[in-house]
């Protein structure tokens, strides 16, 4: 597949020479696990959501990661405050919409989310990014109910209305900015069965956000890379406990020469 000079060589190996601090105001489930992708691929990660803190933080930060997963109206308040300090200062933000269409009140934050703050990027899965608009939409708890494909019109349109970059990750990754789309093919059945690695592509695409004004060509370096880590971790893991410590593992032992070489997406 052609690479079309993405250079993604120079991207990651600009992500860790500068270790970029990426801000997350995240759920409980994944802070850990999400804090350690990031450490491996070359970042550094901070999970701060108190309200007295936030804007304080993502002033020194160089991308800002809101995720949903665990709600409680004082987190959406931090968030609030947190996205509209990074919009002032122009740091990168991007959206996990985690279960948004499972429940009237994700579906209404996720919403109220993007009416209040600007985002780089939104990423979920194909049922989370219908959910967007579509009030009938429901997903199956956190998990889609969607293939990727099943939104790719609907993202189109979305990232044209927001003008923000949409990411649908399943089987085949879709990522669009309203006029150019992607197709990522990077990624292991595997990963599905270890809670958080939506939430970890996440802050992977927000790694290299800190590092690439192109948020188009960040979210397609990001999903590669963490799907790559994944076909890699399977080269050594077979099943979902070992498989997710080879995953840390192959995030920090990709170069930026296996990666360049091993990026499997395409203009569509």
């Amino acid at each position: 597949m052609s690479k079309q000079n993405l250079n993604f060589k120079n991207l990651l190996q600009k992500l860790r020479d500068t270790k970029p601090l990426i801000h997350n105001i995240t759920n409980y489930v994944v802070m850990n696990f999400t804090a350690n992708v990031l450490l491996a691929l070359g970042a550094s990660p901070v999970m701060a959501h108190s309200q007295e803190e936030v804007e304080d933080m993502v002033s020194i930060a160089q991308a800002l990661v809101i995720n949903i997963g665990t709600l409680s109206p004082y987190w959406v308040k931090a968030m609030q405050l947190a996205g509209g300090k990074a919009n002032k200062l122009k740091i990168p933000v991007i959206l996990d919409p985690v279960g948004s269409g499972a429940t009237k009140y994700r579906t209404e934050t996720t919403k109220k989310l993007i009416q209040q703050i600007k985002f780089s990027v939104i990423r979920g899965n194909a049922s989370e990014i219908l959910s967007i608009q579509k009030e009938k939409i429901k997903t199956k708890g956190v998990d889609s109910i969607h293939s990727s494909t099943d939104a790719l019109d609907y993202a189109i349109r979305l990232a044209n209305e927001l003008k923000t970059v949409i990411a649908i990750t399943g089987k085949v990754d879709i990522v669009t900015n309203g006029k150019d789309t992607y197709k990522i093919f990077n990624g292991h059945p595997l990963l599905s069965y270890i809670t958080g690695t939506g939430c970890a592509a996440t802050v992977s695409i927000a790694a290299f956000l800190a590092c690439e004004s192109n948020p188009l060509i960040a979210t397609v370096a990001g999903l590669c890379f963490f799907g790559l880590a994944g076909e890699f971790a399977f080269e050594e893991a077979k099943s979902p406990g070992l498989y997710k410590v080879k995953l840390i593992d192959a995030l920090f032992e990709i170069s930026p020469e296996y990666f360049e070489k091993n990026a499997k997406y395409e203009k569509i």
